[in-house]
C-alpha cells in the first residue's frame, strides 16, 4: 500500500479533529496515512509529505522552513510555504490587484501608521490560530500591543476593523487541487478590546463555524487568488483556504492559508473524499 506522510505537531500526534476523517478517506483509496511530527528527528520523510496540523511552527518559523526545505516531496511545496508563512504575502497580492484588507506592516523600530478607521486589528505577521491578535478602538492600547509584538521581535500588522463581520461573519472558501470544494462561515472572534496574549498557551483560538454557500462575488475573488497562486509556482496548490471579510466595496482577502490550515472537512460530507482523491493523484 502506498504511504503518505501527514505532518503534524507533537500536541496533535494524530492530526486535528478532521484527521480521522482524512485518514479513513485515504485508506479507501489504497493510501496508508502516517501521521508524523514535523520536528521529530527520527522521522525519514521518504514519501509524499502533506503539511497538515503543524500549528506550533509560528514560534519557530526558521526551523520549520529548514525542515520544509529538506523534505524531498512536499505539498504544499516549499516555495509556497516559505512565502505564505509570513503575512507579508498580502502586500504581494495587493500589488497584483487582488482586493485585500488595507494593511500597514510595522517592523520592530518603526512607527505605527493607522489606517483611517474607528477601530483597528493588530496582529503579528507570523502567526497561526489567531494568537496575538487584538481589536482596539484606542490608539494608545493598540500601540501598546504593537510594542509587545516588537518586544518579542515580531513585525506587527495594523488593519482597519471591518464592522460588517460582526453581522455577516467571515467566509472561508476551501480549494482542493485548484478547484472549489466547500465553504464555511467563521463567526466574529474579536470582542472590542479583546486581546489574546502575544504568546498564547494554546495552539489556536476557538472559532464558531457553520457551513456556508459563498456569494458569486466571494467565488470570483477566491478564484482570482487561486489563479495568482497557480501562476506563482506553475501548478495549482494541493489545498488552499481563502478567508474573506465583507467590506462596503465587496469582499476582501484577510488571510490566505496554504501552509497548515484547518480545511473544515467535517462541514461537507464529501470534502474528505475530495481531499483524499487530490492527495492520491499526487502520490
Amino acid at each position: 500500500m502506498t504511504a503518505v506522510l501527514l505532518a503534524t505537531c507533537k500536541e496533535l500526534p494524530s492530526g486535528d479533529e478532521e484527521g480521522e476523517s482524512l485518514s479513513a478517506a485515504l485508506r479507501r483509496r489504497g493510501i496508508e496515512p502516517r501521521w508524523q511530527v514535523w520536528d521529530d528527528p527520527a522521522t525519514h520523510w521518504d514519501a509524499l509529505t502533506v503539511v497538515r496540523s503543524t500549528w506550533d511552527y509560528a514560534a519557530r518559523r526558521d526551523q520549520f522552513l529548514r525542515w520544509a526545505a529538506s523534505v524531498p516531496v512536499l505539498e504544499n511545496p516549499y516555495p509556497l510555504i516559505a512565502w505564505n508563512s509570513d503575512k507579508g504575502y498580502l502586500a504581494d497580492l495587493s500589488a497584483q490587484g487582488v482586493a485585500t484588507v488595507p494593511t500597514e506592516f510595522v517592523p520592530p523600530g518603526e512607527q505605527v501608521r493607522y489606517p483611517d478607521a474607528r477601530e483597528w486589528v493588530v496582529k503579528p505577521s507570523v502567526g497561526a490560530g489567531s494568537r496575538g491578535v487584538g481589536r482596539f478602538a484606542d490608539r494608545t492600547a493598540a500601540g501598546e500591543h504593537v510594542r509587545a509584538l516588537h518586544d518579542a521581535g515580531r513585525t506587527a500588522m495594523v488593519q482597519p476593523y471591518l464592522d460588517d463581520v460582526d453581522t455577516v461573519g467571515e467566509t472561508a472558501l476551501i480549494y482542493l487541487d485548484g478547484r472549489f470544494s466547500h465553504a464555511v462561515e467563521k463567526g466574529p472572534m474579536l470582542a472590542r478590546h479583546g486581546v489574546h496574549a502575544v504568546e498564547h498557551a494554546d495552539l489556536f483560538v476557538a472559532e464558531r463555524i457553520t457551513a456556508r454557500a459563498p456569494t458569486d462575488a466571494e467565488r470570483a475573488l477566491a478564484d482570482e487568488v487561486v489563479r495568482a497562486l497557480t501562476s506563482r509556482v506553475g501548478t495549482a496548490p494541493l489545498y488552499a483556504r481563502i478567508d474573506l471579510l465583507p467590506a462596503p466595496e465587496g469582499p476582501v482577502l484577510v488571510e490566505l492559508e496554504i501552509t497548515e490550515p484547518s480545511l473544515f472537512l467535517l462541514f461537507d460530507e464529501d470534502a474528505a473524499d475530495r481531499f483524499a482523491a487530490a492527495i492520491a493523484a499526487r502520490a
